[in-house]
């Protein structure tokens, strides 16, 4: 799936979603953690070919931002808010099959701990309706 490359900020915004994702019910499950390194190392690597400064692929990127969040207790809400600014003004990193691996990751995320609850039900309405856009 190789695709135009995207800068940092574009793994940093996913890793804000994710994050969303997983402590929408105020509690990040071992679960949700391991689906996400899953996809990303299934999924996300093979986006394009872009490395961060130490030689990573930029993937990688979305767990780092994804565990800093973790670590200051960031509000998921707030996250969401943040990447939707993010794809909202940069519109040309988000094509039909990104956004399917965004909601894909997402959906994974929210169910991998028990099934969906309301909190991830809606949130992932909200995700579907962003991606239309």
């Amino acid at each position: 799936m190789k695709t135009t490359e995207r800068p940092l900020e574009f793994y940093q915004a996913l890793g804000k979603l994710f994050y969303a994702f997983a402590a929408i019910d105020r509690v990040v499950r071992a679960e949700e953690i391991e689906t996400l390194k899953e996809l990303i190392v299934e999924e996300w690597v093979a986006l394009d070919e872009k490395k961060d400064e130490f030689g990573s692929d930029a993937s990688f990127q979305i767990k780092a931002v994804f565990d800093w969040l973790q670590d200051i207790e960031a509000n998921p809400e707030s996250c969401f808010e943040s990447f939707k600014t993010y794809k909202e003004t940069n519109e040309k990193y988000f094509n039909p099959q990104v956004n399917a691996l965004l909601f894909k990751t997402a959906d994974k995320i929210a169910y991998a701990f028990a099934g969906k609850n309301k909190a991830e039900v809606m949130l992932l309405a909200k995700l579907k309706a962003l991606l239309a856009t």
